[in-house]
């Protein structure tokens, strides 16, 4: 097992990580352990070429795949830019979703309206866009409803899957954009992140896993699936 992430599966051209909440993707100014590719690197040495075949929120955990080599990155991201593979997240929501199960569809495009640059939003002239989502568990902690949700995109628009939920009247616990409160965010950039709005996110990062992927390689059907951090299913485990 790395020290610098859960190690899914690994051989010789493809590595399976389960990557932390609070960890970016892409390269950063703060040294190599501030970012997954970082950590990547010093994991497989100074001489290798790793690719990320898909990117996960800074915020989000869960499995992501790097290709150890060029043709394997060639091949894999083929198959991602052909929406051939299946993604299922998991995700704690505020309230009780009525329906048990159902499909979110409502096209996105960019927040005009926000001070987020880079909040999106459902708008009648954005990109189509499904979601569907079956309520594994509805819970309490005292006295506030959540539910425990399985979600499967079924196309890869930005923030989709925050969007959708909290288009829903369910956002995802602990999103600084999508919340309802999206000085949140800002606030967070800007180092002024208060108490009171710590605790109304409740989790210091929000609370979605990327928890398995599904797709067919050189003649053979793939899956990977990894579970979420302890702080996630101690949450969702609470009273029903």
């Amino acid at each position: 097992m790395s020290t610098l992430f859960p190690v899914i599966h690994e051989d010789h051209e493809l590595l399976v990580i389960n990557k932390p909440a609070d960890l970016v993707c892409h390269p950063s100014k703060n040294g190599e352990l501030s970012s997954l590719i970082g950590r990547v690197r010093l994991h497989l040495g100074a001489d290798t070429r790793p690719h990320l075949v898909n990117r996960l929120d800074r915020e989000t955990s869960g499995l992501t795949l790097v290709a150890k080599t060029d043709t394997a990155a060639r091949e894999l991201g083929r198959i991602w830019s052909q929406r051939r593979v299946s993604k299922e997240y998991l995700a704690i929501v505020h309230g009780h979703v009525d329906a048990d199960c159902g499909t979110i569809d409502a096209p996105l495009g960019k927040d005009e309206s926000s001070r987020v640059a880079i909040r999106d939003c459902v708008r009648a002239d954005g990109a189509s866009a499904q979601t569907g989502f079956e309520v594994l568990r509805r819970f309490r902690q005292g006295d506030a409803p959540f539910s425990l949700l399985r979600v499967q995109p079924h196309t890869g628009r930005k923030h989709q899957i925050r969007i959708h939920l909290a288009h829903t009247g369910h956002a995802i616990v602990g999103d600084k954009i999508y919340g309802g409160d999206e000085d949140a965010y800002l606030a967070l950039v800007e180092g002024r992140l208060g108490p009171e709005q710590r605790a109304a996110l409740i989790f210091p990062t929000h609370a979605l896993h990327a928890r398995a992927l599904r797709f067919h390689w050189r003649g053979e059907a793939h899956e990977f699936c990894c579970e979420p951090e302890d702080w996630f299913s101690g949450f969702s485990a609470g009273s029903g």
